[in-house]
């Protein structure tokens, strides 16, 4: 074991991740051949098979699954090491490790453009996904950081709100909802209400919303894209209960607005977080510090024309 290599061990993580050589090969830009080649070699040191063949996917023994541990933290160690080398030097340098909701991308190129380019020697790794699957590599410590609307309950972690998250039901201008000075829950209910898959954070806000309301939800359709149900929207085929940072070039080009209702929009926060026993690298913690003190700023200043045409946000 002695002469596992870096190559080797990351190789295992890939299609442990993925179940699958063809993706681990295209994440590490080399040949599907190449990558068995680094399994072969890892398993003859191990002395024991690591993977194995199910169906046309390629799992894990239980042997696979102790080395994948050990094989991520030591990339994770070797990662650090780097990290606090650069430190040393005076270098403010490192990889972020970050997991974002789909929601979240619309709001983190601004700060992530703003924190690396006072740090230029900052590499990045961002993934996107739902929230399921954020709290899942949040979980496995194959992230640093998380950020999403409300924390999980399923393990340990610290949280810190750092914006606002504004959420609304919308339609298009030429909906007939949009004629009312006042429209209802009953008549959203009757326009083909479209939402996200059970699970995301706006999902579970409008379900708390019709909670409160004292009615039981009804959708017309759910969704599993912010995409999908804005273009929905747009094309006049139903009203949407969405995220306003995920609207904010609709808006301005006229093609959905919100609607007049009491219940709209809804008032969330964001949260950055991470695993309350998972040591947090320098580069992360700074990332954590920056977006927690200038986060709502460069947020509300992306949202600056929205809160003019909607006072009523503030």
């Amino acid at each position: 074991m002695y002469h596992a290599s870096f190559r080797q061990l990351q190789a295992l993580v890939l299609v442990g991740r993925h179940e699958s050589v063809s993706r681990a090969a295209e994440e590490m830009h080399v040949t599907q051949p190449a990558i068995s080649a680094q399994l072969r070699a890892l398993e003859d040191l191990a002395g024991t098979a690591l993977t194995r063949k199910v169906g046309r996917n390629i799992q894990l023994t239980a042997a696979g699954e102790v080395m994948l541990q050990f094989s991520e933290r030591i990339l994770q160690l070797w990662e650090q090491a780097g990290d606090e080398l650069g430190e040393l030097r005076g270098v403010s340098s490192g990889t972020l490790r970050i997991g974002a909701v789909v929601t979240a991308e619309h709001l983190l190129p601004s700060m992530l453009v703003k924190f690396t380019t006072e740090r230029p020697n900052v590499r990045m790794k961002l993934h996107v996904g739902n929230r399921s699957e954020i709290v899942a590599m949040l979980s496995r410590k194959e992230i640093d950081l998380a950020i999403m609307g409300t924390p999980p309950r399923e393990f340990r972690i610290n949280a810190a709100r750092f914006a606002h998250h504004p959420m609304a039901f919308v339609a298009s201008p030429r909906h007939p909802l949009m004629k009312k000075k006042r429209v209802t829950i009953d008549d959203v209910v009757q326009a083909n209400l479209l939402v996200r898959e059970r699970g995301s954070g706006t999902r579970t806000t409008v379900e708390r919303v019709f909670k409160d309301a004292g009615h039981t939800l009804h959708f017309g359709s759910e969704v599993s894209s912010n995409e999908a149900i804005k273009s929905m929207v747009a094309a006049g085929l139903g009203v949407g209960f969405v995220s306003v940072h995920a609207c904010a070039l609709e808006f301005e080009a006229g093609l959905i607005d919100i609607l007049p209702m009491k219940e709209s929009p809804v008032e969330g926060s964001w949260h950055v977080m991470h695993l309350v026993d998972q040591p947090l690298p320098r580069i992360a913690a700074a990332f954590q510090d920056f977006m927690v003190t200038s986060g709502q700023e460069l947020i509300g200043a992306e949202l600056e024309s929205f809160y003019r045409k909607h006072r009523r946000l503030r």
